[in-house]
């Protein structure tokens, strides 16, 4: 096949060819997958029989709903918010992307907490915005106080906080949250793809009173649907109404639809899988914290980091010979040294711990 010349490739956008795919590093089938922030738990094989039920229904030569209207009433009723104010997507990350199409302009700022989930400074840069980045506190926290600054000085459409944070694992309280809601004259979007874990209240009940907040959601990490991407988001109807003119048509296809649809009627399963998430993550945190020379940071979410005082990079090597799947957080500067690892079974932890008990 005849290769591109530099001259044709430069047609492509700049700001396109100066990003990196998004790519997790290290990837190998193992037995023990502790690397994704993933629930260890599928769904029941009853529910999965009932959907493939529902599946053959579908007809395959027929388009799904330009906007997944029956899945956004169940969300409206699963959250109390107002369907009009609900936009669904292929995972919040597809998301992530219409905020980009909507409130990112070219040169303009984004203020954005750092360290947070890669693709949100990819997609600013993408969609030629600038990102201001706030360095955390050396907790590993927020630094709210400098993130407030920061909107005042740049005074910007769009800032980005997650609360629970990935990568960090720690929360936002909700009275620095309404602070940086109050301090902004434009967008503020709260990525909460790990409230369901998160000791700290929602955002949400903003929603009624600052029609400039966003919350942002999905169905990959308590509700075990990461294979089938739902995402979601909750702001004012009127918000939405315009990010729909941005919005591709036939985002979320039927199988997607009505799985999300049939698990929000499953409210029980899912408090089930929560507490026992959250009692995975316990234990295990627990478990690092009684072994000599590990640095372990308190968390908020479905994972843990923790630093050795072995070299990271040998280690995750070690643990994946060893059958386990753990992720190095070294891209982030503010985390070298540290791996990071999520809740699984009580046999997957233990896998775990094992295996870094053996090379410690």
């Amino acid at each position: 096949m005849k290769s591109p010349d530099t001259r044709l490739l430069g047609r492509i956008r700049e700001q396109v060819r100066a990003e990196k795919p998004y790519l997790v590093p290290g990837a190998r089938r193992v037995p023990h997958k502790l690397n994704q922030n993933e629930s260890p738990y599928d769904l029941p094989l009853a529910l999965k029989k009932e959907l493939l039920e529902a599946f053959l229904d579908i007809p395959f030569n027929r388009y799904p709903d330009e906007q997944p209207t029956e899945l956004v009433q169940a969300l409206s009723q699963h959250t109390g918010h107002p369907a009009g104010g609900i936009l669904v997507g292929n995972g919040s990350n597809e998301l992530t992307h219409t905020l980009g199409l909507c409130f990112v302009r070219d040169g303009e700022p984004v203020v954005v907490p750092r360290p947070m989930f890669a693709l949100f400074e990819s997609v600013i840069r993408l969609f030629g915005g600038r990102v201001v980045p706030v360095a955390p506190l050396p907790s590993l926290a927020f630094d709210t106080d400098s993130l407030v600054t920061a909107i005042q000085a740049e005074k910007p459409d769009l800032t980005i906080v997650a609360s629970p944070n990935n990568p960090t694992g720690l929360a936002m309280s909700a009275a620095d949250i309404l602070r940086l809601a109050n301090a902004s004259d434009g967008f503020l979007v709260v990525d909460e793809a790990y409230h369901e874990f998160n000791p700290q209240p929602s955002a949400q009940h903003l929603l009624e009173t600052h029609p400039n907040v966003i919350i942002l959601r999905t169905l990959s990490k308590a509700f075990g649907l990461a294979g089938l991407r739902i995402g979601y988001l909750m702001a004012h109807p009127d918000v939405v109404t315009d990010m729909l003119k941005a919005r591709l048509p036939f985002m979320v296809d039927r199988l997607t639809d009505i799985t999300g649809q049939t698990l929000l009627g499953h409210a029980d399963l899912i408090r089930e899988r929560v507490a026992a998430i959250s009692a995975s993550i316990r234990e295990l945190t627990g478990a690092l914290q009684q072994m000599d020379g590990v640095d372990v940071r308190p968390t908020d979410t479905n994972f843990v980091l923790f630093k050795c005082q072995s070299d990271p990079g040998a280690l995750l090597e070690n643990l994946a010979d060893d059958g386990v799947l753990v992720r190095n957080m070294g891209g982030y500067p503010e985390l070298r040294g540290y791996l990071r690892v999520n809740a699984g079974t009580p046999s997957e932890n233990s896998a775990f711990l094992t295996a870094l008990t053996r090379h410690l």
